[in-house]
């Protein structure tokens, strides 16, 4: 290996778990929030009772930095150690379950064996929203109708209308 090899950044970083002992790998730049997500999401599937917090990087003899939940994933090379900081269940406050698991429950839930697959579910969500919106089209198309009969009616009894008002004596 050359010099060069040896500096080059890696494209991905490694996050080591301490609940399960894994290590994950991610693309540098991966937002920490997500990446918290993925990991609690794999731990949930273990029926583990702790959950990641954050992610931290950490080195011996150096005071750990902090990833927040907007902050990129990055390696700050030798020595430093990208790992989970846990939750312990028993205090209180420490439990967190994060937007993203809330918004999009389908996408990212590791299926159990009484879930439907995320395209099962994504197929039977577009069929109720194209028979609602057929439903739409052929409501607007009941009103155009009714609207243009009455429009066809007033226009053909103008005459009479207009004779009825200009005089009077009929």
């Amino acid at each position: 290996m050359s010099m060069a090899e040896d500096t080059s950044p890696q494209p991905f970083v490694e996050v080591f778990c301490e609940i399960s002992g894994k290590e994950y790998r991610f693309t540098a730049g991966t937002k920490a929030e997500f990446a918290v997500s993925v990991i609690n999401r794999k731990l949930g599937s273990s029926k583990s009772k702790s959950k990641a917090l954050y992610i931290e990087a950490s080195k011996e003899g150096e005071e750990p930095i902090s990833f927040g939940d907007g902050a990129s994933l990055v390696s700050y090379g030798h020595g430093w150690m990208l790992k989970t900081v846990i939750a312990d269940s028993d205090l209180p406050g420490t439990e967190k379950e994060g937007p993203l698991q809330r918004q999009f429950p389908s996408v990212l839930s590791t299926g159990s064996k009484d879930s439907k697959p995320a395209k099962a579910m994504k197929a039977e969500f577009e069929g109720d929203q194209s028979l609602k919106y057929i439903g739409r089209i052929m409501f607007a198309f009941v009103l155009m109708f009714i609207l243009g009969g009455l429009f066809t009616v007033a226009l053909e009894n103008l005459p009479r209308l207009i004779l009825l008002f200009t005089n009077p004596s009929m």
